[in-house]
């Protein structure tokens, strides 16, 4: 019984860590927020955006209309047509793209069109790579904003990432939607206002060419744009937030669609965390610095979904061992962790989120993660590491 209340403590211990990461990233986002403006470099920076498209022809036409217009004529606009078998080359060409096209179905996944289309122009180098997919809605000034800051700090800048409800959205559209928000907007402009690094997040990366010239994309990663920030931040250059930029995606609106890319998204996650948090947290300590150990313990904290469940379980063993004679303690250090946990989500909603989601449709969380139990189990028995597209409607 000694052994078992101690290994209860330490788990209690460790799931505390995790949610209190997230209580300070959501807490320290409620601040008033700081506008990156003033790092803006003057001249503009001559920018080559690179878009990778996998069978993208009913999609690109919006991503291309919503970007052409933030390009100037110095810039240069690629489209990287990855293995297609519809008419992406041809629909970005009509609308001013210069177009590459990539055939190698061997190597299939984002990583080897990203690195394709960097090795197209290292002839004649741009200033600035910004990297977006084909699939988005780029906000007006988000070019110019992520390109100067990337410009000005000799850093990689993530612009704010969120997903959109489909057409026809359901109750876990909404959930979806917000937990998206959390991880990809609340939890950077937390760590922003610290003065701390973020992760990337696949779409609206702005890099300097002395930065980005120097690392090879080509992998099947299925969390290309994580790997990318762990290996950018140990090698020197963390990435940086800019609330200030803003690019928009759209939850899939067919059932199988969704799941196949919370797959994706959640297994290449929990992959990454579990392979590179020793590796950060060594870096972290041989290089002495605290902005690695910041990403460790952000990469550290799971899909919300599952952080709650995982709560849930631990919490239920630990007063079923009190009830039966075990200590006591980390059914405290739960609860603890619990409100934490309460405060944060409550927190970001409240801030970030009232609008778009209304407190009643926060009822459908407990069936929105029954729907991602599937998802985690898969993970124990076959986590997905090939790269899978996602069908688009």
């Amino acid at each position: 019984m000694f052994f078992l209340n101690i290994l209860w403590v330490v788990i209690s211990l460790i799931i505390l860590i995790i949610i209190s990461v997230l209580f300070v990233e959501c807490c320290t986002a409620l601040l008033s927020n700081q506008s990156q403006a003033e790092n803006i470099s003057k001249p503009r920076p001559r920018i080559a955006v690179l878009v990778p498209a996998h069978n993208e022809a009913l999609g690109i036409t919006v991503t291309l209309e919503t970007l052409m217009p933030q390009l100037r004529p110095q810039d240069r606009l690629v489209v990287i047509a990855d293995n297609c078998t519809d008419e992406t080359a041809s629909v970005s060409r009509k609308l001013g793209a210069t177009v590459i096209e990539r055939l190698d179905p061997q190597q299939r996944g984002k990583g080897y069109a990203l690195d394709y289309g960097l090795r197209s122009i290292e002839t004649d180098p741009p200033e600035v790579v910004v990297m977006l997919d084909a699939d988005c809605h780029i906000h007006e000034g988000m070019i110019e904003r992520i390109a100067a800051l990337a410009m000005a700090s000799g850093q990689p800048v993530q612009a704010s990432y969120l997903l959109a409800r489909p057409a026809q959205p359901n109750a876990r559209d909404g959930i979806s939607a917000f937990a998206f928000m959390v991880k990809n907007l609340v939890r950077p402009k937390g760590l922003a206002q610290m003065g701390l690094p973020c992760l990337l997040q696949g779409t609206g990366m702005a890099f300097p060419w002395s930065v980005i010239s120097k690392v090879s994309l080509a992998n099947s990663n299925i969390v290309e744009d994580i790997q990318l920030a762990v290996d950018l931040a140990i090698a020197g250059h963390p990435p940086l937030f800019c609330l200030d930029a803003k690019v928009t995606g759209i939850l899939p609106q067919q059932e199988q669609a969704a799941k196949s890319q919370r797959i994706r998204w959640e297994h290449g996650h929990l992959q990454t965390l579990i392979t590179q948090v020793p590796q950060l947290l060594k870096a972290s300590i041989s290089q002495k610095r605290l902005d690695l150990l910041a990403i460790a313990l952000d990469l550290c904290v799971p899909p919300l979904s599952l952080l709650v469940l995982i709560w849930l379980v631990v919490m239920v063993c630990a007063l079923s061992l009190g009830i039966l004679g075990a200590s006591w303690t980390p059914v405290i250090i739960l609860a603890i962790a619990g409100l934490l946990l309460f405060v944060s989500i409550v927190s970001a909603w409240a801030k970030f989120g009232r609008t778009d989601l209304p407190m009643t449709a926060l009822l459908a969380v407990p069936f929105y993660i029954l729907w991602k139990i599937p998802i985690y189990l898969v993970f124990l028995l076959r986590p997905q590491r090939e790269w899978v597209r996602t069908e688009r409607q």
